[in-house]
Formats: C-alpha cells, structure tokens, sequence
C-alpha cells in the first residue's frame, strides 16, 4: 500500500499510468516493480499511481510503497447482484484512487453523468479518492462546445458530493479525439480547459475549494509532450495511456515531473 511522506500531497504533482486492459498479473508485477522504484526515487517531489486491471490490483498493491494503485472502474453499488461488476468497497483496502468517467467508459459502455456522479458517491463513501474524467468529443471541440460540454459534465458528475469531498478530489481533462490517437492538444488548449474546470469548480463549491482541486492532463501523453503541459500553471499532474506501459517511457515522465517539466537527459 502506498506511503504517504510528511510532504503534503496536493504540493506534488500526480503522475497516473492507466493501463487498461493490458498486461497479465505477472506482467503487471514486473512492471509496477520497476516503477516503484523510480517513484521512490523522487518520492518528495512526485506522487506516482499506476491502474493495473483488476486482477492485478491487489498483488500490485502488496508490492509497492512509493507508488499509490488504483482501480481503473467502479460500479456505483457497494455490493449486489451485479455480474462482473466491481465495488468500490472490494477494493477500499488496495486501491488509493479510482477511474471514474474515462471517455471509453462514456462512449463505448454508454456511461452518462449521471453515472459518473453516482460512482463518484461510490468512491467517496468507501474512502477511495475519485479521479473524474472530462472532456469534448471532436465533434464538440469543431462546434465550440467544449466549455458547454466540460460545465455539463462538472454539475453533473460532482453533484452527489460535498464541497470537502470535491477538494480532495481530482479531475482528468482528456479530450476524446486525443485518446489513443496520437494527437496532441496545443498546451494553450489544456491551460483554457483546465480553467474552465476552475470556474466550474468555484461556481459550485466556492473558490477555496476549487483552489484545493487537482487538475490532471490526459492525451496521447509522452515523455517528449509531457513537460508542455507540467508546466502549465493550472495543470497538477498527467493521466498517461499508453506510454505507462513502457517502462522507460513512464519512468522518463516521472522524472520530467520531478524537475519540474524539464528534460534532464537522465535515463
């Protein structure tokens, strides 16, 4: 289970590896052994998360220290007769963080806000901190509604909660069309997205709250796009895809977030 240091979260920016529906158990050990190590090298200065699948969850957990783990989805029950569906109360005692609302649970399982506010519920209640996904489908982003689109899913998906719950939450800006695409949003993009996740915030629960709120980028991120967006000021951290599965890719990221953006030339 991960550790926390006597350095208080929210000063450190949050570095998430999603890896999906990859990686068998033995896999997902050998990988997250070589990221513990590389997050506790930088420990002070960087929170690491990886999201293994469930059936990795647990033997991950039991290996790390440094590296906080969380589930990639939860189900908004917290038990039932629910088949294949996992609740937020199973995992509570190996998962730090939770994957709520990612844009493939939203259009290819049909996941609505509504469902996104409940899970949200779900991992608040079972002491599991959400990490909220939004973001504009290309369609949206060509018609300008992305700022319509991001307020909807904001009111929505936080509704269920209280303005504590929400400063100690944090939110994934992922613009659909740049998920596994290979596209990269202009950093000027992501700062603007990212504050109207602000205001959203602020309007809802208040600007103290807000201002507590961690607002994580997530793209088609690599080591070579990741200090673009590090160094945003409104940005708190990355939610990285596919280059959390390669180990030098990921552990490069780490270290860019650890210098503050900056490539450092270290392997």
């Amino acid at each position: 289970m991960f550790i926390y240091t006597n350095i208080s979260i929210m000063s450190k920016p949050l570095i998430a590896g999603n890896w999906k529906m990859h990686l068998s158990e033995p896999q997902s050990r050998g990988l997250a052994e070589q990221v513990e190590a590389q997050a506790a090298a930088y420990a002070d200065t960087v929170e690491t998360a990886v999201f293994p699948s469930s059936i990795a969850l647990s033997s991950v957990n039991s290996l790390v220290e440094s590296t906080a783990t969380g589930v990639q989805n939860i189900y908004f029950a917290d038990e039932g007769a629910f088949t294949g569906e996992i609740a937020a109360a199973q995992v509570s005692d190996v998962a730090d963080y939770a994957i709520v609302g990612h844009s493939e649970r939203r259009y290819v399982f049909g996941e609505t806000d509504e469902t996104v506010a409940r899970k949200t519920a779900a991992c608040i209640r079972n002491h599991i901190t959400p990490i909220v996904c939004v973001g504009e489908t290309l369609h949206e982003r060509q018609e300008n509604e992305t700022v319509q689109v991001l307020n909807d899913q904001i009111s929505t998906g936080l509704t269920m909660i209280t303005s504590e719950d929400v400063a100690g939450s944090v939110i994934a800006y992922e613009p659909v069309w740049a998920i596994g695409t290979g596209e990269n949003a202009k950093p000027e993009d992501v700062a603007s997205a990212a504050r109207t996740i602000d205001r959203a915030i602020g309007e809802m629960f208040g600007r103290k709250t807000a201002d507590q709120v961690r607002v994580l980028y997530g793209g088609s991120v690599s080591s070579e796009t990741a200090g673009s967006y590090l160094d945003l000021e409104e940005i708190s951290g990355l939610l990285v895809g596919g280059a959390s599965l390669k180990e030098h890719e990921f552990k490069a990221i780490i270290e860019r977030a650890a210098n503050g953006g900056a490539e450092t030339g270290k392997s």
